[in-house]
């Protein structure tokens, strides 16, 4: 391992990965959400909004699965960090739940404490109020329950080639054999279509194709939950779209349970079946929308372009005027 690589920023985020306490875990899969879950109706709890058509009976009895459970409960979590010259409220009581299988996004402005309240959740960050739980359980630190896909292309070890980054946590976490290790990280790679480049380093791969390996190494370690940061964020525009549809590919290959943080409200609308809204800094919620009726076939058109707008409303309205448009959404 170079020293130099070490002392660098991408070389002490490396380190955090791989030294995390990966500890194994019983995996299994659940399908769509069956049914919306309930809606909280605590003081000063947002109102549920809808956007576009609910789907019908027959289109669920298409899509889900035999049950479908809360796997990721977030309680009233505040959350602090540490800048040069105070200490910064990110959160402020934020509350949501997750079910399996869905996929589920963060949306809000820079600052609004979103990756913030993804860093939490992957146990890098102690709540200084609220309650984290994962499948009934405290989340206490990191765990192989909780893989995170982060912004930054330089994720990748150098020394190592594709297939070995992405059989190196599975070795880690001793949950496979090499062989068996290698053998699944081919699959993964197979799934992102990067099969060819299983013996590249990634300095000779794109931008585009580090985040592919990046997925392909989280999902080869078959998570209770993959949590991605801005993944798409610094792609070129024709990159980025390509990766949502292969993400939305392999969710529907394996409708994995996936928490995603964006800023973009179109890459939220199609990448996500529920949206969670987050006022400007500090993070509160403001609303939560339904977007399982669009796709990348939606985009252009006028309910989506309407869907855009009212969003937007949403986020940067001031407060009377954000609950007056949630009103008239859940109302419709």
């Amino acid at each position: 391992m170079p020293i130099h690589w070490l002392g660098s920023a991408q070389g002490a985020r490396m380190l955090t990965f791989y030294l995390l306490d990966l500890r194994k875990v019983n995996v299994t899969t659940t399908r769509f959400w069956e049914r919306a879950p309930a809606v909280r109706r605590e003081a000063g709890a947002a109102e549920r909004v809808v956007v576009g058509e609910r789907p019908t009976h027959a289109e669920r009895a298409v899509q889900a699965g035999p049950h479908s459970e809360r796997l990721l409960a977030i309680e009233n979590v505040s959350l602090e960090y540490r800048s040069r010259e105070r200490i910064v409220r990110a959160t402020q009581d934020v509350s949501f739940d997750v079910y399996g299988a869905d996929r589920f996004v963060l949306l809000g402005p820079s600052g609004c404490g979103k990756s913030t309240l993804l860093k939490a959740i992957a146990g890098f960050i102690e709540p200084v109020s609220g309650s984290i739980s994962l499948a009934g359980e405290p989340v206490r630190g990191p765990g192989a329950d909780r893989v995170v896909v982060f912004q930054e292309f330089d994720q990748l070890p150098p020394w190592k080639t594709v297939a070995e980054n992405v059989a190196f946590p599975l070795r880690a976490a001793r949950k496979l054999s090499r062989a068996e290790a290698r053998e699944r990280a081919l699959h993964y790679l197979d799934k992102v279509g990067l099969t060819a480049f299983a013996d590249a380093y990634p300095h000779t791969l794109s931008g585009g194709m580090k985040q592919r390996v990046a997925i392909a190494r989280a999902l080869a370690m078959q998570p209770r939950v993959l949590l991605m940061d801005e993944p798409f964020a610094a792609l070129d525009a024709l990159t980025r779209r390509k990766m949502q549809e292969e993400l939305l590919r392999l969710w529907d290959d394996a409708r994995f349970t996936l928490l995603f943080v964006t800023h973009s409200i179109e890459e939220a609308l199609v990448v996500g079946n529920r949206i969670l809204l987050l006022s400007p800094h500090p993070g509160r919620v403001r609303a939560e929308v339904n977007s399982h009726a669009y796709s990348h076939a939606s985009m252009g058109g006028v309910d989506f372009r309407e869907s855009v707008a009212r969003i937007h409303r949403l986020l940067f309205d001031t407060d009377t005027e954000a609950n007056h448009e949630a009103g008239k959404e859940a109302s419709r």
